[in-house]
């Protein structure tokens, strides 16, 4: 018997009106952003007429596409690494116990915790020493770019993975780990065949809040971007201090049907990738299924 309680009368009208409000204080501006990208007015905030000159212009600006292609190459690189980094740092800390432990599972909640600006600087002061450093032993005369953007955002996303990975560990049995464990599965057959099926869409949903957070970061990539490096959303921040146009509307459009595109892959994904665990894991040519049965009725 559900426990649940339908709320009626009053209360149902109060609670409709606060979704509708809070949906309207949500989306509102995403829709007025959608409508006034096709303004042909260049005064963002004024309706001119509809068209589709900014889309254009979004297309045909080079330095608007150089930006987008650096963003798209730094947010792919970081997010690859940031998941591989992220994972194996989840794992550690659910599944095994060692010295410093909790040591290192508080270094890996502050990039989470502290401000972007402090990272930002944090960065910018390493990047400063390191190449000095190089500069000094081995005379290597290296600049921050594209190099520098992709190692701070792998330094902030490797948190953000771990702890959507950590999360989906927390709420995991490790009965089947240790069935496979019991029937001589090796450590890594029973990662491939038992953990990693389970933890997927942990692993999904942590890449694609590292993508998100690579492409929409401004603050820490300002620092650690070099001459001839600019993400999209740097290169948009600079587009408002000449002057806001209906071209950074089309562009905010752009980036937000991106992000959108995202979040439905990853559902899409997760709902794929939770159907099942696979049932065989093959332990010595064997599925674990078949190798339990032979054991009860032995």
């Amino acid at each position: 018997m559900s426990s649940t309680v339908q709320p009626r009368g009053a209360t149902k009208i109060a609670l409709s009106v606060h979704s509708w409000l809070v949906y309207l204080f949500f989306f509102a501006p995403i829709f007025v952003l959608l409508v006034f990208s096709f303004s042909d007015d260049r005064n963002v905030g004024r309706w001119g007429g509809f068209t589709l000159e900014w889309y254009q212009e979004f297309v045909e600006h080079n330095q608007l596409q150089s930006a987008v292609w650096v963003s798209v190459r730094v947010a792919l690189l970081s997010t690859l690494i940031s998941v591989v980094l992220g994972t194996l740092a989840a794992l550690a800390l659910e599944r095994f116990k060692f010295r410093g432990r909790k040591v290192f599972d508080a270094l890996l909640y502050l990039p989470i915790i502290i401000p972007d600006v402090t990272m930002a600087v944090m960065m910018l002061l390493f990047f400063s020493e390191f190449f000095d450093v190089l500069d000094t032993l081995f005379g290597l005369n290296l600049q921050k770019g594209l190099g520098s953007i992709t190692i701070s955002h792998i330094a902030f996303n490797i948190s953000f993975v771990s702890v959507v990975v950590r999360a989906r560990l927390a709420g995991m049995s490790e009965v089947l780990e240790e069935a496979a464990l019991d029937l001589y599965a090796t450590r890594w057959k029973t990662f491939r065949y038992v953990t990693f099926p389970q933890i997927v869409p942990g692993v999904a949903g942590g890449a694609l809040l590292a993508l998100t957070l690579s492409l929409d970061d401004v603050v820490i990539t300002q620092f650690a971007a070099g001459p001839g490096a600019t993400t999209l959303p740097v290169f948009v921040f600079g587009l408002i201090r000449r002057g806001v146009t209906p071209l950074i509307n089309a562009t905010s459009v752009i980036m937000l049907a991106a992000s959108v595109f995202l979040v439905a892959l990853s559902l899409l994904f997760q709902q794929f990738s939770g159907r099942g665990l696979r049932p065989a894991l093959r332990a010595g040519g064997e599925p674990v299924s078949a190798k339990t049965n032979t054991m009860t009725t032995t």
